[in-house]
C-alpha cells in the first residue's frame, strides 16, 4: 500500500515552501436546506454536525493558499497533485462551487500543468498517473462547461496509460493477453510494476467523468483488480490459492508473481482496508454485479473486518497507516454500494455515515484540520489529510 504518500514522494523535489497567502475573507453561498434531501441512514442533526466539520475543514484549506492560489505540501512540493485534491474537497462542499473565486483561481493554477499529451502533471516530479487522476476528479466534480475539453484529454490520457496486450514492458517484451499486469495501471508510462492504489485512482477518475460501466478500459481494469483479490474461487494466481483466501484485496503481487514487488505496509498476501474497500468500489464503479462471487467475498471480507479506529486487518504496529485514506476510499465504496446500515460478521449493525462522521469528530484538530498521528504516505501533511477527510464527509452527505 502506497497510497498518495508513494505518488507524492516521487514528485517531491527540493522545492521552497511557498509564502501564504491570506485574502480577506469572501462570502460562502448560504447552506443549503438539508430538508427532505438528506442520503438514507442520516439525520438533520448528523447532517449539521458534518457541515460543521466540513466548513472548518475548508476554512483551513483556504488559509492554506500559496500566494499563486493553489496548494502544496508544507514542504512546497506537489502543487498540481495537492491542488487538484483540495479542489475536489472544496467544490463538493455544499458553499462553494466552480464560481467561488478561489476555486476558479485554484483551476487556473491547476491547468497551468496540463501538458501536450492531455495530462495535468509535472514532468519534473512525475506521479502522472497519480496526478490526473486526481485532476479529472476535481474537474468532473465542478461540472463547468467550460472544462468540457480538459475533461475529455483527461480521459483520453488515463485511458493510454493502462497496460494493454502488446504494452511494452521494461526489459522491452511485448506483454501478451494472459500477462497479469494487463488491465493495470502504474505510475506513468514507465517501468510496468501496476497496483491497486493507482489503478483504484484511475477507476474512480474515469467513473466521475462518465465514463460508461461496460467500457473495455473498465472491463480490462476489473480483470487486473480480481488477481489481486485474496479468493482462491476466482484468483487463480499462485499466490491467491496459497492465501488466506479471504476476499480482500492486497496492494500488489506478492513477488513470487509477475510484477514483483510488494506494498511496504503488510506482508505478501495480507489483505487489508483500504485496498480491499479500493478494489471492492472498482468492480462496482465497472458494474460487476452484487451476487457475483468476488463481490460477495468482498462484502463478508468488510463484514468481518469492520472498524473506524484504524486501518482495518494492517499489522497491529502499522493499524493507523493510512487511516485517512481509508475513510475516502470507505466512504466512496459504501456509497455505491447504497446500503444505510451494514451488518457486520458478528450481527451488530452499523450505521456507516454516522459512525464515520463520529469518527471525524474525534480527530479534528482545533483549526479544523485532521493530522494523522502515524505520519506514513504524507498523512502528517494537514493540507492531504484535510482533504481526505472533507471528501469522506461529503461523500457520506451525498455531495
Amino acid at each position: 500500500m502506497r497510497h498518495f504518500r508513494l505518488c507524492l514522494a516521487a514528485l517531491a523535489l527540493a522545492a521552497l515552501t511557498a509564502a501564504p497567502f491570506a485574502p480577506a475573507a469572501e462570502p460562502a453561498a448560504p447552506a443549503k436546506d438539508p430538508a427532505g434531501a438528506l442520503p438514507p441512514g442520516l439525520d438533520a442533526q448528523d447532517y449539521a454536525r458534518a457541515k460543521a466539520l466540513m466548513d472548518k475543514g475548508a476554512a483551513f484549506l483556504l488559509s492554506k493558499r500559496n500566494a499563486n492560489g493553489g496548494w502544496t505540501t508544507a514542504t512546497g512540493a506537489a502543487e498540481p497533485a495537492i491542488t487538484a485534491m483540495v479542489l475536489k474537497a472544496l467544490v463538493q462542499h455544499p458553499d462553494f462551487g466552480a464560481s467561488h473565486a478561489a476555486v476558479a483561481k485554484g483551476f487556473e493554477v491547476l491547468l497551468s500543468h496540463r501538458r501536450d499529451d492531455g495530462g495535468v502533471y509535472s514532468p519534473r516530479e512525475g506521479g502522472t498517473s497519480y496526478t490526473s487522476a486526481v485532476a479529472l476528479m476535481a474537474l468532473a466534480a465542478a461540472k463547468d462547461p467550460r472544462h468540457a475539453g480538459q475533461v475529455r484529454d483527461l480521459v483520453a490520457y488515463l485511458k493510454s496509460l493502462q497496460i494493454v496486450p502488446g504494452s511494452e514492458s521494461a526489459d522491452g517484451k511485448k506483454m501478451e493477453e494472459d500477462d497479469p499486469r494487463v488491465g493495470g495501471v502504474s505510475y506513468g508510462r514507465g517501468p510496468m510494476r501496476p497496483d491497486l492504489s493507482n489503478v483504484g485512482m484511475w477507476a474512480e477518475a474515469l467513473h466521475e467523468a462518465g465514463v460508461p460501466k461496460d467500457d473495455p478500459a473498465l472491463q480490462r481494469a476489473v480483470a487486473f483488480v480480481s488477481r489481486l483479490q485474496n479468493h482462491s474461487e476466482t484468483n487463480k494466481m499462485a499466490w491467491a490459492q496459497e492465501g488466506t483466501n479471504d476476499g480482500g484485496f492486497i496492494y500488489t503481487f506478492p513477488s513470487k508473481d509477475a510484477g514483483k514487488g510488494r506494498g511496504p505496509s503488510a506482508p505478501a498476501g495480507r489483505s487489508y482496508g483500504s485496498m480491499t474497500y479500493t478494489g471492492f468500489k472498482s468492480m462496482l464503479y465497472a458494474g460487476v454485479t452484487r451476487d457475483d462471487a468476488r463481490v460477495r467475498a468482498a462484502y463478508q471480507w468488510i463484514r468481518r473486518y469492520w472498524r473506524l479506529d484504524a486501518n482495518p486487518n494492517m499489522p497491529q504496529t502499522q493499524s493507523r497507516s493510512g487511516l485517512f485514506y481509508y475513510y475516502h476510499v470507505f466512504a466512496k465504496a459504501l456509497r455505491v454500494w447504497g446500503e444505510p446500515v451494514i451488518t457486520d460478521a458478528k450481527g451488530d449493525k452499523h450505521n456507516w455515515r454516522r459512525e464515520l462522521i463520529d469518527a471525524l469528530a474525534k480527530q479534528v484538530k482545533e483549526d479544523g484540520s485532521w493530522v494523522n498521528d502515524s505520519d506514513r504516505w504524507w498523512e502528517g501533511d494537514a493540507v492531504l489529510t484535510t482533504s481526505y477527510a472533507l471528501m469522506a464527509l461529503e461523500e457520506a452527505i451525498g455531495r
